[in-house]
């Protein structure tokens, strides 16, 4: 029995000694990269213009700093702000923004990749509320877009 017993552990620890080298193996493959062109921030009504404009500022600054050394698909987003909500959590600090992306080929404008994501930001003052979460949404479009440079 106890023979069995070792046979079956060392099998079952070859098993999990291939897995583990064929997942460090596999091929990751990376998100595509575009070389952004411009940016312009929608929403619907009664949203914050120091919201909109700050997005619309940090992005547009991201996209002018951002220098790529190979051809890529040219693009055009197009940041909607789909909502926001503000003043959540205990105390009353925590602002949500929910987003989405459409990222327009240039040549055609076709949209070839959507991206939506929430961003939580944290402001203990209101009236910074606006700045912050601009700075937040910015700073995830330019690690989706992998754009460099930072706003203002």
């Amino acid at each position: 029995m106890n023979w069995l017993r070792s046979c079956f552990c060392r099998a079952a620890l070859v098993c999990i000694a291939l897995t583990a080298c064929v997942s460090l193996s596999a091929n990751k493959h990376e998100a595509p990269v575009y070389d952004v062109r411009s940016a312009v921030v929608l929403s619907g009504p009664n949203m914050p213009a120091e919201l909109l404009s700050g997005i619309n500022d940090r992005v547009n600054a991201a996209i002018n700093s951002t220098v790529r050394d190979t051809v890529l698909p040219r693009v055009v987003l197009t940041i909607r702000v789909v909502s926001i909500q503000k003043g959540l959590g205990f105390q009353n600090d925590r602002n949500v923004a929910k987003i989405s992306i459409d990222a327009a080929s240039v040549e055609d404008g076709s949209v070839i990749a959507v991206s939506a994501f929430e961003v939580t930001s944290i402001a203990a003052d209101p009236k910074l509320a606006d700045e912050i979460m601009a700075e937040d949404v910015a700073a995830r479009i330019r690690s989706v877009f992998s754009l460099s440079g930072r706003g203002r």
